[in-house]
């Protein structure tokens, strides 16, 4: 048996050496890290067979030890193999496993960066393939997306155009479309009356709603038939409001114990012909709200559930608040704060896509004036008209991530 040390920078520099030395048929028996790099012990037996067993192997490791003068270290280290194992079939990431490298990490990210450069140049290759084809078609996308028309409703819209349309006529049936989807409930409560909870999210002007209504119910039908239930026990002075409205107009206000009374208290007013409910206003993520709606979905055959909704509040919000107020099963939609709002297409949008009747629209504070019956074709061609007001624009750019990829997904 032959026992060589070797000493080297690094643990592949040490396995070449003594593969050099001893060639391919040598064991390493021990490794270990010193202040000059990596100490390895190995050895090769040239009686075949000798190392073939455990008690040999581990009878020649004891036989380097003891041979071997020590080596002062700072923090010896424990030998990394304490067995012997064959150099033909050692690496060293096996001796010293290397440390977690974020290699593939950033190749996964530059993998991803490049997908989403590839997915750009798609999309304008195809945004200017369409634009080149269907000119009329492209310019009613921008325009439909300067009202604020979401995406996938604005390609729907701007699909079912023929080749050969030109850009008025594409217009009139843009508008038409948009019309069309929306839909409308008309003036039936303050024709038919019934019982009305109005629910939304706080600070959407429900109270205001109510008194409008309530209002311009007395002006039509008289004060004989309305009742008001105060049921908003969570912002100040708003049962206050409340009573004061009621006297004012000379009907009555009830105010239930608990919010969990209300189906009783409903069905003691059954023989007014309207009767209007505030609810607390809700944070989309109040914990009691979801208690509230349940209330008001088990009370479905006894009432309406109206839901307000804010004119200018961003269209993702207004998507969270129709999600959110779901469980009451609302009938209808009420549209307020129309006079404050920059663009109406995100809120037409959520309406649409929800299926949701839209009943009212309240475009300022006087009481019962600034109220109107929703009518759809009036409330696009608003739509229109505030973002040309507002100088609304849409960037290439925008358009390409929009329905570049869209158009590429089609062909």
């Amino acid at each position: 048996m032959k026992i060589v040390r070797h000493t080297a920078p690094d643990m592949r520099q040490a396995l070449r050496a003594v593969r050099e030395q001893l060639g391919e048929e040598a064991v390493i028996l021990s490794s270990r890290r010193t202040p000059q790099g990596v100490e390895v012990t190995a050895a090769v037996d040239f009686e075949a067979g000798s190392l073939d067993t455990p008690a040999a192997a581990a009878a020649a490791v004891a036989a380097a030890v003891a041979a071997s003068p020590p080596v002062p270290t700072p923090a010896p280290a424990p030998a990394a193999a304490a067995m012997p194992v064959a150099l033909s079939a050692t690496e060293p990431e096996a001796l010293f496993p290397p440390q977690p490298d974020m290699r593939a990490d950033a190749m996964g990210r530059e993998l991803q960066t490049l997908r989403r450069m590839l997915e750009t140049q798609l999309a304008q290759l195809a945004w200017n393939d369409r634009t080149r084809r269907a000119p009329v078609h492209t310019e009613l996308l921008r325009e439909l997306t300067e009202i604020g028309i979401a995406q996938d409703l604005a390609d729907h819209i701007v699909g079912q155009l023929d080749e050969r349309v030109d850009l008025a006529q594409g217009r009139r049936f843009a508008i038409a479309g948009l019309s069309q989807y929306l839909l409308t409930t008309g003036d039936r409560w303050l024709e038919t009356g019934g019982t009305v909870a109005f629910v939304g999210a706080t600070g959407v002007g429900k109270t205001t709603l109510l008194a409008k209504l309530a209002v311009r119910w007395i002006l039509r039908h008289g004060p004989r038939d309305l009742a008001l239930i105060a049921s908003d026990t969570v912002r100040i002075g708003a049962q206050d409001q409340m009573q004061a409205l009621g006297q004012l107009l000379g009907v009555p206000v009830h105010v239930p114990e608990r919010f969990e009374a209300l189906p009783e208290l409903i069905s003691r007013l059954e023989r007014h012909r309207l009767v209007l409910i505030d609810t607390p206003g809700s944070s989309l993520r109040d914990a009691q709200l979801s208690a509230r709606l349940a209330v008001l979905a088990s009370s479905a055959s006894k009432l309406e559930t109206a839901l307000v909704l804010a004119a200018s509040t961003q269209a993702g919000a207004l998507e969270e608040a129709v999600q959110r107020f779901r469980p009451a099963n609302p009938a209808s939609c009420l549209l307020s704060k129309v006079d404050e709002a920059t663009s109406l297409g995100g809120a037409l949008s959520v309406l649409i896509r929800a299926r949701l009747p839209l009943s009212y629209t309240s475009d300022g504070q006087r009481v019962p004036e600034d109220l109107r019956p929703a009518r759809s074709l009036e409330l696009v061609s608003h739509a229109v008209r505030l973002a040309r007001t507002t100088g609304a624009a849409a960037d290439e750019d925008l358009l390409r991530r929009r329905f570049g990829r869209l158009s590429h997904a089609t062909t």
